[in-house]
């Protein structure tokens, strides 16, 4: 089961990657490195990346005990149902380039972060470095959105912190190459990748739903509980 959780969420961070090189690579290189030696660079990149997976490993902890609560109540089917749903209506909305209200009510929320982001980033030691990239764990994006859907779909606690790390360490490859390299990969070229962000929430949303409506595939498309509860080790 492990592995059912670790694997797809390294692939979904993998995915990403190149959407987090448009959004957070402005931070990434503005990332105080200064004249430090090239062994304190290296451990600065590190302890940066490894807050970004700490954050998220914290909100799949919470959305996990979330998607426990729906499943000891019985309703993970109907829920992975409109999950999946919800998530294809986003797919449309990008497609057709419209703006989501709660992106406008959201900017308050990505201020504040940003302001956190700012002050840890003042805080000139390697604590602040793990602090900086724990701060940007929290800013709105997307493709975390994606990724908590799926840590919220484990319907475990454990799964859903695992999940989410995973997601992180899947990203951590090319974040860190830019942390180095600076912008590597052409402007063109993530503009085409940024494009195919949408197809990623298509492919999720297909999957909530085919899992939700318990075709008794394994992994796939298990048999999942409805109107009782269940019962759980994890």
């Amino acid at each position: 089961m492990l592995s059912q959780v670790l694997i797809p969420g390294l692939i979904l961070g993998a995915i990403s990657s190149f959407h987090c090189i448009g959004m957070c690579g402005p931070l990434a290189l503005a990332l105080p490195l200064g004249h430090r030696s090239s062994t304190t660079k290296v451990v600065c990149i590190f302890l940066y990346n490894l807050g970004r997976v700490v954050t998220y490993s914290m909100l799949g902890f919470l959305v996990g005990f979330l998607g426990r609560q729906i499943s000891l109540a019985g309703f993970q089917q109907s829920f992975s149902i409109v999950a999946g749903i919800l998530i294809l209506v986003v797919f449309i909305l990008k497609l057709l380039h419209r703006k989501h209200r709660l992106h406008h009510r959201s900017n308050w929320f990505s201020r504040r972060v940003q302001q956190l982001v700012a002050a840890s980033m003042r805080i000139q030691t390697l604590l602040g470095f793990f602090l900086t990239g724990m701060a940007n764990g929290l800013l709105p994006c997307g493709m975390v959105y994606l990724a908590v859907t799926g840590a919220l779909a484990t319907n475990s606690i454990g799964y859903g912190a695992v999940f989410m790390a995973a997601f992180g360490l899947g990203t951590f490859p090319a974040m860190v190459t830019l942390c180095f390299a600076g912008l590597f990969i052409s402007i063109q070229t993530r503009s085409f990748i940024r494009k195919l962000t949408p197809y990623a929430f298509l492919l999720m949303g297909l999957l909530l739903i085919t899992r939700g409506l318990s075709l008794g595939i394994p992994y796939l498309s298990p048999d999942l509980p409805a109107g009782t509860a269940a019962v759980s080790c994890h």
